[in-house]
C-alpha cells in the first residue's frame, strides 16, 4: 500500500469548502485523467452512496467504483474506490480562523495487476501521486476561494 497526503488553507469557510470538494462532479476540473462521473446521488452523499468515475490514462480507458464509507458534513469523508486502483481517499475540512479552512486529502493506495494495473503504476511513476494530488488540491483551493 502506497500513501500520499497533502493540504492546503482556503480563502473559504469550511461550509463553502466542503460544498466544492462533497460533489463528485467537481472530479473532472481538478484531475485531467478523470474524463467524467456516473451516478451521483442527486440528494447529496451519504454512507452507502455510491458513483463511477471514468478515467483515461495513456489512451486506456476504465471504471472506478466509489462508495462512501463515512461522511460527517462539513468535515469529513471516507470514501472507498475499487477498480484497477483499490484505495481509500479521506478528505477533512477544518476551520482556521473565521473564514479560511484547511483542507486535507490523504489517499491509501495499491494497484491492482493486469495490463490496466500496470499502465496505471507507470503512469503514477511518471506523474508521481503527490503531484497528481497537489493539483488537484490547488484546483479545489481555487474553486473554493472563487
Amino acid at each position: 500500500m502506497s500513501v500520499v497526503r497533502q493540504w492546503a488553507v482556503v480563502d473559504a469557510p469550511p461550509e463553502d469548502v466542503w460544498e466544492v470538494v462533497a460533489d463528485p462532479r467537481n472530479l473532472p476540473r481538478w484531475n485531467r485523467y478523470i474524463k467524467s462521473v456516473h451516478d451521483v446521488p442527486e440528494d447529496g452523499l451519504k454512507v452507502g452512496s455510491t458513483y463511477w468515475t471514468e478515467m483515461g490514462v495513456m489512451g486506456v480507458s476504465f471504471r472506478i467504483k466509489a462508495q462512501v464509507e463515512d461522511i460527517d458534513p462539513p468535515r469529513f469523508t471516507r470514501i472507498h474506490l475499487s477498480g484497477p486502483l483499490d484505495a481509500v481517499v479521506r478528505t477533512w475540512v477544518r476551520p482556521v480562523g473565521s473564514r479560511r479552512s484547511r483542507l486535507e486529502h490523504e489517499i491509501v493506495y495499491r494497484l491492482k495487476g493486469g495490463p490496466i494495473g500496470a499502465l496505471i503504476a507507470r503512469g503514477l511513476q511518471m506523474l508521481g501521486a503527490p503531484a497528481l494530488l497537489r493539483r488537484g488540491l490547488r484546483a479545489q483551493k481555487r474553486q473554493a476561494e472563487a
